[in-house]
């Protein structure tokens, strides 16, 4: 094969799977476990995160014990790694909810034409 042949094909190549990664990684959801360290997870004395967020690319979410126990409603930037901001709030209700040690899903403001689904978890 010589040269122009062969870079011809890896243009090619390139071409075709840069735009495939690009779209598979910016759809998948992050399924992260929600308990870290083994034992029962619990949202008083280890606070809480985001343990799923749907079409997840690169946003995060922690929720302090402190923040847990003080139950009032508070709105949290998910931005993460991604590009872009998305916040999300929890309400009272939510709070309450997670002291008893039960998950909650809100969703994302919008940021670059979406919205998020997250699921928030005892750690």
């Amino acid at each position: 094969m010589d040269r122009k042949t062969f870079i011809k094909k890896t243009v090619g190549a390139l071409l075709i799977t840069l735009p495939a990664y690009s779209v598979l990684s910016c759809s998948s959801s992050s399924d992260d476990s929600n308990n870290t360290g083994g034992g029962t997870a619990n949202c008083l004395q280890n606070g809480a995160r985001a343990s799923s967020i749907s079409g997840n690319h690169g946003h995060s979410l922690t929720v302090s014990k402190a923040d847990v126990a003080a139950g009032a409603e508070k709105t949290y930037s998910i931005t993460g790694s991604s590009g872009h901001s998305h916040s999300v709030t929890v309400s009272v209700a939510n709070f309450n909810t997670l002291k008893s040690n039960q998950q909650v899903s809100v969703t994302s403001t919008s940021g670059d034409s979406h919205t998020h689904s997250v699921t928030i978890s005892c750690a």
